[in-house]
């Protein structure tokens, strides 16, 4: 089998049924599975599933077991030689999935491949990043790499000066659409699943550069990403557990130096917001409600880091 893609859903019915359809219409020339797992669903994804697309292999959970949990399941009865980690708000465009694996099968010291992601509206949504460090920390503290985004000191965490229109190798390709070699998997493992969401795939993609294998990016193969399909419906808890995950990463993958400066810079992160939205919150009357809860996401982000530390940042319970 060429290639199987594994869904991780949890409530996104509609969107995961579109998904499934540009599957299996723009995939007819490969040979491939669909492995879906849902996390617990209470909106009739699994009931949609089994009526419109009976031929997907559905692994059903009885609780939210988390991102990359979900994943592994997946990864443990994949029969593809390529596994396809896939958003379930996503739409597959013009082959992409062939595009990707032909690509990946002429460049054999690839192990992950990751491709051109857009907006609903076909803008460009940019992907790709490096991976964590202090110096990208501290520059995404302030606000410059909105201000020079087309600066490749100060845009470089998120690679904003870059318009993903060339082949290159990077650190770190987006979870949403994330191609992965059979051999990856098998020499380096999966994923870690001390992350319960976001992370997990740019822990994985640092083991796999470790051990040798390039993390490559084409523009040849697009795909549209809804994003936050999932996360919005708990959408603080998911905030503050993305600023969690990235000191995860810094606690299992840097020194102890670099674990404490990150966490500095975190408090620093938070405390920063909390004035800037506060001003949004009393000149904006059309955004009041949406300031201040970015404002409260960053008080309750800084006083969990000074009184319980960077866990107390992170999902711990997978009833979500």
């Amino acid at each position: 089998m060429d290639v199987s893609i594994v869904i991780v859903n949890w409530n996104t019915r509609d969107i995961l049924s579109g998904c499934l359809q540009s599957i299996y219409k723009q995939t007819n020339s490969l040979d491939f599975e669909v492995i879906v797992i849902d996390n617990a669903s209470t909106d009739g994804s699994v009931k949609m599933i089994k009526r419109e697309f009976p031929q997907v292999v559905l692994l059903e959970n009885s609780q939210n077991r988390g991102f990359a949990i979900a994943n592994n399941q997946g990864l443990a009865i994949a029969k593809g030689r390529y596994v396809l980690l896939l958003n379930s708000d996503t739409v597959i465009l013009d082959n992409a999935v062939m595009k990707t694996v032909d690509f990946s099968d002429s460049h054999p010291e690839c192990g992950v491949v990751g491709c051109r992601v857009l907006n609903p509206d076909k803008s460009l949504q940019p992907t790709c990043f490096m991976f964590p460090s202090t110096l990208n920390m501290l520059l995404s503290t302030t606000y410059l790499y909105k201000l020079f985004p087309k600066s490749r000191f100060f845009g470089r965490e998120r690679m904003t000066w870059w318009d993903r229109d060339d082949e290159r190798e990077v650190d770190v390709v987006t979870g949403c659409f994330m191609l992965v070699r059979r051999e990856v998997v098998e020499e380096v493992g999966v994923m870690d699943e001390q992350f319960f969401m976001y992370g997990e795939e740019t822990e994985w993609c640092y083991r796999i550069k470790k051990a040798g294998w390039k993390i490559l990016f084409t523009p040849d193969a697009e795909t549209i990403h809804f994003g936050g399909q999932s996360s919005k419906q708990i959408a603080p808890e998911m905030a503050l557990q993305l600023r969690g995950s990235i000191l995860q990463f810094f606690r299992k993958h840097r020194t102890f130096l670099e674990y404490q400066l990150a966490c500095f810079l975190m408090l620093i992160f938070f405390v920063v917001r909390i004035p800037v939205w506060f001003v949004k919150f009393l000149v904006s009357a059309g955004e009041r409600t949406y300031c201040w809860f970015r404002m409260k996401i960053y008080v309750i982000g800084a006083w969990k880091l000074l009184t319980g530390g960077a866990n107390s940042l992170c999902v711990k319970s997978c009833s979500l």
